[in-house]
């Protein structure tokens, strides 16, 4: 079994500082396989936001494999977001902006899906689309497949964002390709739901995080969620934060595998 450790849209620079010291610690204390951040590290992409960003990355330790959102390139300073608008997050945080993680269990595969150009809404297209497909085709043995991006490939009911370009599409592709677990974020709004982007297609589990450290909690608390994964049944547990720093667990759903892909424990 592993254990992979979801976390999303930490927002330093609006952070709240309380919860920083028990996240570290709940982290270490749940000893995790590996962490996944899926984008917005900082909130505005400053030098200074990026270097709190990272001294947090650096005090956990299991591996961190982490993916940029839109948060992540410059807002206030349009020559640096037209030209280089990853320069600060690849000197600071990682050069990679698509990193990959694998065992002889789990295979994560990081997409970049911000658009620099779009402030909000992100794009994925068929050359990252391609590049999972591929590497999940290389794998020698059966492992869980994960994607880790940072705009939703889907969106609940009554969310008013538009969803990122090629969203539709890319969900089925990947789905036929063998996705089983896709991470996401962005939305600051926690969701777990298995999702068949196609008539027929086979379904994958569509994992969004909410925030784990930001003040922009939109009516939803603090969280994360923990994934335990085994071949045929993954447990999603979220834990989260209210007013009090303390990470508690808030709930677990259970996703079995079946002939169509994934779906919901007694469903």
């Amino acid at each position: 079994m592993r254990r992979v450790l979801h976390l999303s849209d930490i927002h330093f620079g609006r952070t709240r500082l309380d919860l920083v010291d028990p996240l570290v610690d709940k982290i270490a204390e749940l000893r995790p396989d590996l962490v996944v951040i899926s984008g917005d590290l900082t909130q505005r992409a400053r030098v200074a936001q990026f270097e709190e960003a990272k001294a947090f990355i650096d005090r956990i330790d299991p591996p961190v494999l982490t993916v940029p959102g839109n948060h992540d390139v410059p807002l206030d300073n349009l020559w640096v977001r037209l030209v280089r608008p990853f320069s600060r997050y690849r000197r600071i945080i990682d050069r990679n902006l698509a990193p990959s993680w694998s065992d002889e269990e789990i295979n994560v595969i990081g997409v970049n899906t911000v658009n620099p150009y779009v402030w909000q809404s992100g794009k994925i297209g068929e050359k990252a689309v391609r590049r999972v497909c591929s590497a999940f085709d290389q794998t020698r043995h059966k492992r869980v497949r994960i994607v880790a991006l940072h705009h939703p490939l889907d969106h609940a009911p009554g969310v008013e964002k538009k969803l990122m370009r090629g969203a539709a599409e890319a969900a089925g592709r990947l789905a036929e390709c063998g996705a089983d677990i896709v991470l996401c974020g962005h939305l600051h709004s926690w969701r777990a739901d298995p999702h068949t982007a196609r008539e027929g297609g086979a379904s994958t589990i569509l994992l969004q995080a909410g925030t784990g450290l930001s003040t922009r909690v939109r009516g939803e608390e603090n969280d994360f969620n923990l994934l335990s994964i085994q071949p045929g049944e993954i447990t999603v547990d979220r834990w989260a934060a209210g007013e009090r720093p303390v990470f508690e667990h808030k709930s677990g759903h259970v996703f079995h595998k079946g002939a169509g892909g994934w779906s919901r424990a007694g469903e």
